[in-house]
Formats: structure tokens, sequence, C-alpha cells
């Protein structure tokens, strides 16, 4: 590979056909969570695809069993407990979304088993998701203890619809790759041992078409999206505003200690 993704050392990177790139999440002894440094590339790698003369598509999916499983303990600890932290983890979450939104080269995302966290939003912002079917999508927010944020606001309920977005964001409830294609969540889901194939073969596909027309009607159905940016600024700020209370902490802690969390009910929201 190129010296131009030499700096992103937290993927593997490999052409499984002609101006196709595939990323693939490389921690599968953790099921390909990001820490600190592997959520910043994977926030700003979009940006030099973007600029990459020598591909016109982009295939994403993980190593091992899992596609990715969002942002490792160790990282939630950082921003619960320091300031800094939270606004670097809130401009990155912001970066993100956009950089994957504003990406000229049509992205297919291969989801592999669990998708949850920012992995997630990479798989259902891409603009062809293919799920396995032993696939299992889910937005945990709720239950650490923090406002769905990531890309929620903007997709899901375009997606699947609000009622659907809401039962599912709330209860945190998963969602395997048949049921995610059933509900509008991707855009196909195929037996786990044709997956990679599948998404080959639609990276191709596009290769193959006329890149000004694919890459303008992305940039305009796109648009959706951008609409959503004040709801999107909110939901995320609000996520961080999270990280910085009490919820957080039993959140985190039942996770790690492998229990039911127990929230206090009362609210002054």
């Amino acid at each position: 590979m190129t010296d131009r993704y030499a700096k992103y050392t937290q993927f593997e990177f490999d052409r499984p056909a002609e101006r196709v790139l595939r990323i693939t999440l490389n921690k599968p002894e953790t099921y390909n969570s990001l820490d600190a440094e592997g959520h910043n590339q994977f926030t700003y790698i979009w940006r030099h695809i973007d600029d990459d003369p020598d591909i016109s598509a982009v295939i994403l999916t993980g190593k091992g069993k899992a596609f990715s499983s969002g942002g490792d303990f160790g990282m939630i600890e950082t921003n619960m407990n320091d300031s800094m932290a939270r606004m670097q983890a809130w401009k990155e979450a912001r970066d993100l979304v956009y950089n994957i939104i504003n990406c000229n080269k049509p992205i297919i995302s291969a989801i592999n088993g669990v998708a949850v966290g920012a992995g997630l939003v990479a798989a259902l912002l891409a603009d062809i998701s293919i799920a396995g079917k032993a696939a299992k999508i889910v937005d945990g927010h709720t239950r650490l203890g923090v406002a769905a944020g990531d890309c929620a606001v903007i997709n899901w309920p375009l997606l699947c619809g609000m009622a659907k977005a809401k039962y599912l964001l709330m209860l945190c409830e998963p969602v395997n790759g048949e049921d995610a294609e059933k509900y509008g969540l991707v855009s196909l889901c195929v037996e786990d041992d044709v997956l990679q194939d599948k998404a080959v073969e639609i990276a191709e596909r596009l290769v193959a078409g006329a890149p000004s027309a694919i890459r303008w009607t992305k940039y305009t159905l796109n648009n959706w999206y951008r609409m959503m940016g004040p709801a999107f600024d909110v939901s995320t700020a609000l996520e961080m505003l999270g990280f910085a209370g009490q919820e957080v902490r039993e959140g985190l802690a039942s996770h790690l200690e492998k229990r039911r969390p127990e929230f206090d009910p009362k609210s002054p929201i």
C-alpha cells in the first residue's frame, strides 16, 4: 500500500479489485474496538480517501468475528474524567459523520458480526451497506448511560422510520442482518460466507459506472443528512454532557462487572 495510508496503523488495507480500496478494522482480539488513536484515525482517513485519485470505491469491514465493538472502555473512562478529552471526542464524533458524508467516493460496508459505536456510524452511513446474516447491529448508548449520539439522529429515523428508530435506540435493541434489511437499516443481507464477495462485486459495478454521475448522486442524496445538522449537533453535545454525569459511571461499571445496570429512576430532566 502506498505511503498515503502509512500512518493509519490500526487498519489493514488491500485492493481486492481494480480501483477498489478495502479497509479492514484490525483488532480482532477486542472485536475491533477503537482506542483514542484508532478513533482519531477512523475519523480522518475519509479525507485522504476523498483526495485519492487512484481509487473509485471503498469497502469497509472488520477482521475476525466482529465488524467493530466501538470505542474501548479506556476511551470511555477518559471521556468521563477529562473535560478536554470530552471536547476532543465531541469534535471527532462530529467530524467522523461529516467526513463520511462528504467523502466523494462511494463507500460499501460489509458488516460481519457485532457492529457498535463509531464502527456502526460508518456501517450505516455507507452508501451501500451489506450485512451478513450473523451481523448484530446495536446502538448501546442508553445502556451505557449517555444519549444516543453518533449518527443516530441523522440517519436512523430516515432509514427505518421514527417509531422503529425510537424503539431500537431507547431500548438498545439488537438487530440481526435479516431484520436490519427488513427494517431498512441496511441495503442488503446476504449469507455470511458470500459477504466479502458481494461487497467486491458491488464495488466493481460502481467502479465501472460513470464516476461523476455516481458521486453527484451521492452528494445530492446526502443533503438529507446535512439538513439534520442542527439536530445532530444537539445529540452529540448531549451525549458528551452525559459523559460528565453519574449514569455513565453506573453504565460502565455494569459493563465491566458483566451485570445489568441499576440506574436511579429519578431525573430532573
